[in-house]
């Protein structure tokens, strides 16, 4: 995929945004939130940073793969795999709807390219990606895998089961992010079950751990991902926290935990695109 400058990255954002909202909004279901909280993570991720194939085989061999673990952020998910040339995005139509392939939680049933396993059941996708990446060691496939967790979700035992796992049999191929934006279903992480120190857990698991402090900011994003990158490889699995803000692009969402699953109504939705330019076309 040909490289693009920050200016269309940022460009590529605003309209996922908008794919994001409209398509909650359609089916009044779906969870706005941390999708746009980690839209410049995805857009950066699809759009520069890995070496993937629209043209979608299962198996992913010679190709980075991701691995979205809080399934529940789908909005985000399929409006990138569309842009990014993996199905038409007229198909974002069908979100959420009877038979479509762009179920709320992604699915493998329906053979929607680009989603590799089922989730959206908290707490797995660490220990998929983690046998993603034994599997390319095996192979001598030199290609990276990523997977995305939210905070809330690392309150989850597997995680941590999974985090000792790959840190012992040094799966240092596979890089690992937290989308740290403080907020869950039914509030501050702080309040509902406190994570502490984050850095400092992941670390004493035995893993490489850094920081993204600008998760909303494409420059930054890209660097965390670079560095992320230059960390792997040298014998320990890679954590980058992301700290983003739930909801961000939209002034009435930013930073609000009631954002997390509750779709905009019409009024709601003509003022967040009002706020977010049409870049790429609407489907």
């Amino acid at each position: 995929m040909e490289k693009k400058s920050i200016e269309q990255l940022e460009s590529i954002c605003s309209q996922v945004r908008r794919d994001i909202l409209r398509m909650v909004h359609a089916v009044n279901s779906g969870h706005p939130g941390a999708s746009l909280g980690c839209t410049e993570f995805f857009v950066a991720l699809y759009f520069d940073q890995m070496n993937h194939n629209p043209k979608f085989n299962m198996e992913g061999k010679g190709e980075d793969l991701f691995f979205l673990s809080n399934g529940h952020i789908s909005p985000v998910w399929y409006s990138v795999l569309a842009r990014s040339g993996y199905f038409p995005v007229e198909e974002l139509k069908t979100f959420r709807k009877l038979n479509s392939r762009l179920q709320g939680h992604p699915a493998t049933e329906e053979h929607l390219p680009g989603i590799r396993v089922a989730s959206g059941s908290l707490g797995q996708g660490l220990s998929v990606a983690t046998g993603a990446a034994q599997v390319k060691k095996l192979e001598k496939d030199d290609s990276t895998v990523y997977v995305l967790m939210g905070d809330g979700e690392v309150q989850e035992g597997q995680v941590w089961e999974a985090a000792m796992y790959a840190a012992h049999y040094g799966v240092d191929n596979l890089i690992a992010t937290i989308d740290y934006n403080g907020q869950q279903i039914d509030g501050p992480t702080r309040e509902v079950m406190d994570l502490k120190d984050l850095k400092a857990k992941w670390e004493a698991f035995g893993w490489e751990v850094m920081e993204t402090r600008q998760g909303n900011d494409m420059k930054a994003v890209l660097a965390g991902l670079e560095k992320a990158k230059e960390l792997s490889r040298k014998g320990k699995p890679v954590l980058n926290l992301l700290y983003s803000d739930m909801g961000y692009g939209v002034d009435f969402m930013v930073g609000s935990h009631k954002w997390h699953g509750v779709a905009p109504n019409d009024e709601q939705l003509a003022s967040a695109l009002g706020q977010l330019p049409e870049t790429l076309g609407d489907y």
